[in-house]
């Protein structure tokens, strides 16, 4: 018999913006396959109630991924206390829904900071440590505005379509160190925040459920578990990749 490829046994995951939504489900899922999960958070309040709620597999840490200057630090004292990491997921984001007349410089700026710049600080200052053991994983949460267009959205999609650029440039960079780089794409997913953008807005939620096959809304735990696949044994061959997880809305007609 085969292994169980899909368990995360032995493995310690650091995950950004944990505390709660899709991060949240990943850490979940991760750590029902075995894994030994960092709940990051800029809510430090937030991600040591998460990890309470997890149990002993988690971990609770505060960290603002922003503050890039604070990265190396951040990840040499949490390499101290788990020793290792074998998987990261730069999960954490932040929004900005306006027109371009009233979206400023620094409201585009402020949303290419966390997703982009400080995903790239996190993953620069991890690289080295998983290079010296390889087998490692490294994830971007993406998302249907890495695809599609949206309005009043230009910071967010902007952002989430360099992660498609970083994923393949960090592929071909990395592989060989046997680190994989990978996206997880999540569709629309029911969520407090989603269940906020539809209520009382027919025309938006029909227009979702319109274009998308399965007729419904996914799940967190539907994230959670593309999350835990890519991060595992069961995708070593896989990498550069972006799983979009969205019940075909993206090829919906």
């Amino acid at each position: 018999m085969l292994k169980n490829a899909f368990s995360l046994e032995g493995k310690t995951a650091l995950i950004t913006g944990s505390a709660s939504g899709l991060g949240y489900a990943m850490a979940e899922c991760m750590i029902a396959s075995g894994a030994r999960v960092v709940i990051a958070d800029l809510n430090g309040e937030l991600a040591k109630q998460a990890a309470e709620r997890l149990g002993p597999q988690a971990i609770a840490a505060q960290f603002d991924v922003s503050k890039t200057n604070e990265a190396p630090a951040f990840i040499d004292a949490l390499l101290g206390k788990v020793g290792q990491i074998d998987i990261l997921v730069n999960n954490a984001g932040n929004h900005c829904k306006k027109p371009i007349e009233e979206m400023s410089v620094a409201d585009f700026e402020s949303v290419l900071d966390v997703h982009v710049v400080g995903a790239f600080a996190l993953t620069k200052a991890l690289v080295p440590h998983m290079k010296q053991h390889g087998n490692a994983s490294i994830l971007f949460t993406a998302s249907m505005t890495s695809f599609l267009g949206q309005p009043y959205v230009a910071g967010y999609a902007a952002a989430k379509s360099a992660y498609l650029g970083l994923i393949r440039a960090l592929t071909t960079e990395l592989s060989g160190a046997g680190i994989r780089i990978n996206g997880i794409a999540p569709g629309w997913i029911d969520t407090p925040m989603l269940r906020k953008a539809i209520e009382g807005d027919d025309e938006r939620k029909n227009k979702i459920l319109g274009r998308t096959p399965m007729k419904k809304f996914g799940k967190p735990e539907d994230i959670g578990w593309a999350a835990t696949y890519l991060a595992s044994d069961a995708a070593a061959f896989v990498s550069g990749q972006v799983l979009v997880v969205d019940g075909g809305a993206l090829i919906g007609f």
